[in-house]
């Protein structure tokens, strides 16, 4: 397949330019209200971070972030399964709480549907429950929205949206954003389980386009909609059991969509450079062959088999490597920061530099 005919995220119908053209214009106007409060209920980080931190006084912060499922819930759909879509919804609110060295305590779920449906609602229900035994959080209430008018799916009487809000608590002068990240830090990579959360609607544009969701593939040993609907992992016990054990941490980074290249997300003016990657679980391969991908595309969208990474000293790596594979997660040291104003992150196994939102072959 030549270059003129590689898919993109854009023509699966996900325009991440207009996106961020858009979230411009969004905070424009939101970024105002961060004025508004001085004291208690003061922010405290700067919008961009996985999550923000609000003052509560006498040292304590309130960690608040916001994320759902996305377009996974149209692969439950489609194979009219939904008692898992509730483990993502926690897992993309928990896993960004984390990265301000917070620890999760609570998540509100926000359901709209077009029809009440208590099948649907029970097994909601179960997926939610079973991320927050894991994350270790309660779900104290949330919001049912009917709005019949607002939402579509693949399956009629089962389209829905999913949203979480999750809080976490975390002492202001223990804050993690990146902001001490010195030359040669390690990078720890923890594997993911798959696919996660992000770029479902290049993947249901690649798969769908050649097959059905229940086509099998040998290489998965499972149909591509049972490999698709692989929940979330939830990185939140083997994190805080690293913080926990007063490793200096100085970055926590999710890996969701844009890849690698939120490893940029920092306040330190560094740069990375990864010199390994291990083989990624087989989705990866198989999506890029099918639908022609490029490699600066499938790093950009896709977190390849790396899920959340750490930054800490060289020293303290092996230490945080054990930690992980007590919880029974692989991680792997990818790689080390560089000193570099402009946060650029190097691919060195497959050539590629990244600043900004892209990746180019140099």
């Amino acid at each position: 397949m030549n270059s003129e005919e590689r898919i993109t995220y854009t023509e699966a119908g996900v325009d991440t330019a207009k996106a961020e053209i858009a979230l411009k214009r969004l905070l424009f106007h939101v970024q105002k209200s961060l004025t508004f409060r001085k004291g208690i209920g003061s922010v405290e980080l700067d919008i961009g971070y996985y999550a923000n931190v609000i003052n509560l006084g006498q040292g304590i912060g309130l960690a608040v972030a916001t994320d759902g499922a996305g377009t996974k819930i149209l692969i439950a759909q489609m194979m009219d399964k939904y008692d898992t879509i509730g483990i993502d919804c926690i897992a993309m609110n928990v896993n960004d709480i984390i990265c301000v060295g917070a620890e999760p305590i609570s998540m509100l779920d926000y359901i709209a549907v077009c029809d009440p449906n208590p099948h649907l609602m029970e097994e909601i229900g179960k997926g939610l429950v079973k991320g927050a035994e894991i994350a270790n959080i309660n779900i104290p209430g949330g919001e049912i929205a009917i709005i019949k008018d607002m939402i579509k799916g693949e399956r009629k009487n089962y389209e829905f949206d999913l949203v979480g809000i999750a809080i976490g608590k975390v002492s202001l002068d223990k804050v993690i954003i990146g902001q001490n990240i010195r030359e040669n830090d390690t990078i720890i990579g923890l594997r993911s389980s798959g696919i996660h959360s992000n770029g479902l609607s290049l993947a249901r544009h690649i798969f769908l386009k050649k097959g059905g969701i229940n086509d099998y593939f040998d290489e998965l040993g499972r149909t591509i909609g049972e490999e698709l609907l692989e929940p979330t992992h939830i990185y939140v016990p083997e994190i805080m059991d690293m913080i926990n054990s007063n490793l200096d941490i100085k970055a926590l980074m999710h890996i969701t969509s844009d890849g690698f290249l939120n490893l940029g997300r920092v306040k330190s003016d560094v740069g990375f450079v990864i010199e390994y990657l291990p083989e990624p679980q087989p989705i990866f391969p198989l999506l890029q062959k099918l639908g022609g991908v490029s490699d600066e595309e499938m790093f950009r969208v896709y977190n390849m088999g790396i899920g959340f990474c750490v930054i800490l000293p060289e020293q303290e790596a092996e230490e945080a490597i054990e930690i992980a594979t007590r919880h029974k997660v692989d991680a792997f040291r990818l790689g080390y920061a560089v000193k570099d104003p402009k946060k650029q992150v190097f691919l060195r196994p497959k050539r590629l530099k990244g600043e900004g939102k892209k990746f180019y072959k140099y």
